[in-house]
C-alpha cells in the first residue's frame, strides 16, 4: 500500500507544475467487490477503500466519480479525471500513452457460466459460444483477438454487470473479467459458477495522463 501511494502522488505532482489541493477520479461503479452501489446511495468496494487512503495520505480532496469503464480513458485523456482509480490492467499498448502508478494486484482473466455448465479446459471448447465481456476494458480486446483463432463471438456491454446479466439470460455462455470480478459475481449468484481461469501475468495500476 505505501509503495503505491507514494507512487501515485509522485506521479500526479510530477505531472503538474505543482500539488493540488484537489483532484478528481473516476472509478466504474459496477465493477464488485471494487466499487459497487451501496444501500442508502453511493458506492462502496476496495477501490472506494482505496481512494479514501489517498485523501488521507496526500491531504487533498479527492471527488470520486462514477461512471461506465467504457468512458474512464477517454475522460482522463480529455481531462476530466487526474487519475483512474478503477482497476486498470497494465497492459504495453496503454504503458505507450499513460503513466502508471505501480501494480498493486494480480489480474487474471476469469470466465463465469451457468452453474452446472460442463467444465471447460481448453478456450477451444467455446467454438461457437457467445461471450459476453465489459465494453473498452482490457478483456474485451483479448476475446475479439481470438475472435478468429477460438471461433467464439464476443458482445460488449456497457457494464460488467450487464454482461453477467447475457449470461443469466441465456444470451451468453459466458463472461470474462478480472479474476476478483468474476469470483464475486459467482459468489453472489447461485446460478452461476467459476470456470476456466487465463493466468496473464498482468497487474492492477492507476493511470494517469
Amino acid at each position: 500500500m505505501k509503495t503505491l501511494i507514494g507512487a501515485l502522488a509522485l506521479c500526479a505532482f510530477a505531472t503538474a507544475a505543482a500539488a493540488q489541493d484537489k483532484y478528481t477520479t473516476g472509478v466504474d461503479g459496477t465493477f464488485a467487490p471494487h466499487a459497487f452501489p451501496k444501500l442508502g446511495g453511493g458506492i462502496e468496494g476496495f477501490n472506494v477503500d482505496l481512494v479514501e487512503e489517498l485523501r488521507t495520505r496526500l491531504g487533498a480532496e479527492i471527488e470520486l466519480v462514477a461512471t461506465q469503464w467504457s468512458g474512464l480513458l477517454p475522460g482522463l485523456a480529455a481531462g476530466t479525471y487526474d487519475f483512474i482509480s478503477a482497476p486498470t490492467t497494465i497492459t504495453e499498448e496503454r504503458s505507450e500513452n499513460l503513466l502508471f502508478t505501480e501494480g498493486y494486484l494480480n489480474t487474471d482473466f476469469l470466465f463465469v457460466v451457468k452453474a452446472g455448465t460442463e467444465e471447460i479446459t481448453d478456450l477451444k471448447q467455446f467454438a461457437g459460444k457467445t461471450i459476453a465481456v465489459n465494453k473498452g476494458a482490457v478483456y474485451d480486446s483479448w476475446a475479439r483477438g481470438l475472435a478468429d483463432e477460438i471461433g467464439w463471438t464476443v458482445e460488449s456491454y456497457g457494464t460488467n454487470a450487464d454482461a453477467i446479466q447475457a449470461v443469466l439470460s441465456g444470451r451468453a455462455v459466458a463472461n470474462v473479467a478480472g479474476n476478483t470480478a468474476s469470483a464475486w459475481a459467482a459468489k453472489q449468484n447461485p446460478q452461476l459458477e467459476i470456470s476456466y481461469l487465463h493466468s496473464t501475468g498482468l497487474v492492477w495500476g492507476m493511470p494517469l495522463r
